[in-house]
């Protein structure tokens, strides 16, 4: 009997599914795994926030359990387990004599950890790791250079990759047949907000997301099939407020709730079908994005984490002003523009790409702060949180990333004269400014 333990991790899907499509062909048995790594659900950073806060908790949790609904539709059982994956796989596959772990690689360092102890531990019982891709538009294979001399300017790598290396067609669902799966093991029940700390909440202002696959799939299809509204991707995508101003995607495609290639070849049919214009080709541009921020993190490894960046550019630390840092976590600024973005992230976990920008460069340009700090409360907070983009991106803003310019330094007051002139947005966040006029509101974001 050949059996296979499919560890999923930040693969949450059947669709597109390079490792169970494999597993299908070559086993015998399938047994499915997700482990829910209580280093990452209860613990802290080292700056004291909680590795993963509720809202991206409750929305993994969802996730798996769609998953495991999937599964089961298809013939398999899901097994679920809190603990450390490296040991719990490791018992698993030791007593079910199984012949492979089947797994996506992660580059990140607290990912490579646990993998590489796996393998280590599987070696010593004769069983083999084996890694699959489907994080990725692109595979690393296909590039037309080494991931060494990857450039590390966003322009330079997209002219170089997305007119001469094609995307390869996603998986199909397999097919499963009833018969894969009779291993004598307990599913394991699905976990609560309260296994990890946290009472269940709703979200009754601002984003709320459902996770899973299904969740997903209806997501892309409102937003390209349903409402069309794809066609003014590229003059909607900076807006703050609502939900139809971007895909809303991000969450998904950061616990492989949907693949990347699933979202470019459903664009392309859309553009086939209905329109192409510069807003269908700018949501692949920011899929382009996020692959680039992977190959950073590939080429140049922990240096994404490090205070001096990709760049290497050397800084003392800076001697945290947790006064001025509590107030930015909690909006209470005094700029406007600012607090209004903050609170929507204490709120609902979420906030626009512009937003982001907005509220890092602030952190780093006017408080004056570590932006590694910044960097683990986004960690902490964001729902779609993904190591390689968010800290590619404080990298950018930091003035330490793959960036042509010397400064991305944002001037709030034009910000939001620019995407917020009337402060819809930030009164709808801050109700203190209800009755403030929207001059004298938009004249107090001078910093």
């Amino acid at each position: 009997m050949r059996k296979v333990i499919h560890w999923f991790r930040n693969d949450l899907r059947v669709h597109d599914n390079e490792a169970l499509t494999d597993a299908i062909q070559l086993a015998d048995e399938i047994i499915p795994v997700y482990i829910f790594d209580e280093r990452i659900f209860s613990n802290t950073t080292r700056y004291g926030f909680a590795k993963t806060n509720k809202y991206r908790c409750k929305f993994v949790i969802e996730s798996v359990q769609n998953l495991r609904a999937n599964l089961e539709k298809l013939g398999l059982r899901l097994i679920v387990r809190i603990g450390k994956p490296e040991s719990i796989l490791f018992d698993i596959a030791k007593d079910l004599k199984s012949s492979w772990v089947f797994c996506n690689r992660e580059r990140t360092h607290e990912e490579v950890l646990v993998q590489d102890a796996l393998e280590e531990k599987l070696w010593t019982i004769g069983q083999e790791l084996r890694y699959y891709r489907g994080k990725m538009l692109y595979y690393t294979s296909d590039l037309p250079f080494p991931i060494t001399h990857c450039p590390d300017v966003f322009t330079q790598f997209r002219k170089e990759v997305e007119k001469f290396v094609p995307v390869r067609d996603p998986y199909p669902i397999p097919a499963f047949n009833q018969h894969k799966f009779y291993s004598n093991i307990e599913e394991g029940r699905m976990p609560s907000l309260s296994d990890f700390g946290w009472e269940d909440f709703e979200i009754t202002k601002g984003m709320s997301f459902q996770g899973g696959e299904d969740a997903a799939l209806k997501e892309l299809n409102y937003y390209l099939w349903d409402t069309s509204l794809i066609e003014d991707y590229f003059n909607s995508r900076n807006g703050l407020l609502g939900r139809d101003f971007s895909s809303k995607l991000s969450p998904y495609l950061a616990q492989g709730c949907i693949s990347p290639k699933q979202v470019y070849f459903e664009v392309k049919k859309y553009e086939k079908e209905r329109t192409e214009n510069k807003s269908t080709y700018w949501m692949i541009f920011e899929l382009l994005w996020r692959d680039f921020f992977r190959f950073m993190g590939k080429k140049h490894k922990n240096k994404i984490f490090f205070r001096s960046g990709t760049k290497d550019i050397r800084r003392e630390p800076i001697a945290a002003d947790w006064s001025k840092i509590q107030g930015w976590m909690n909006g209470e600024t005094g700029v406007p523009f600012v607090d209004a973005n903050m609170r929507e992230l204490k709120t609902t976990g979420f906030m626009s790409n512009r937003g982001r920008q907005n509220v890092a460069s602030y952190f780093v340009n006017e408080l004056g702060q570590d932006w590694l700090i910044g960097a683990e409360y986004f960690e902490s907070l964001l729902v779609d949180y993904d190591p390689c983009s968010n800290y590619g991106n404080w990298n950018y803003l930091a003035g330490v990333g793959s960036d042509p310019r010397e400064s991305r330094k944002f001037n709030i007051h034009t910000q939001a004269k620019k995407y917020d002139p009337e402060g819809l947005y930030t009164k709808y966040w801050l109700d203190e400014m209800q009755d403030v006029d929207s001059k004298d509101l938009l004249a107090m974001n001078e910093v």
